[in-house]
């Protein structure tokens, strides 16, 4: 049952890193916090999201260097890493465009 748990990790991390980034950016817009400048011309909305995206990815990474390397284990081994990799592919790909795209 634990190998289902780490299979399921990395999407989870992914999934719950793209509600969190999403709601941050329409609580941002509500609040104005495009507005809101920052040192180095980044407003805070902007600087928000990043950290949001940053946070989600180094989570997905930590996962990733948690799981043990199996060799010729079989599915059942390899699959915790796969989905880690799932989740870290899906969080760069899918998040990228709310961190760097125009916010509001």
């Amino acid at each position: 049952m634990r190998w289902l748990f780490l299979s399921l990790a990395g999407p989870g991390i992914w999934a719950a890193g793209f509600a969190g980034v999403y709601a941050l950016h329409g609580a941002g817009c509500a609040l104005g916090w495009p507005g809101t400048a920052l040192a180095a011309g980044l407003d805070l909305h902007r600087a928000v999201l990043w950290a949001g995206w940053l946070a989600t990815l180094a989570a997905g990474a930590l996962l990733l260097t948690r799981l043990p390397v199996v060799a010729d284990g079989g599915l059942v081994h390899q699959l915790p890493r796969a989905g880690a990799w799932i989740g870290l592919t899906a969080t760069l790909l899918t998040l990228l465009p709310v961190a760097v795209a125009t916010s509001c």
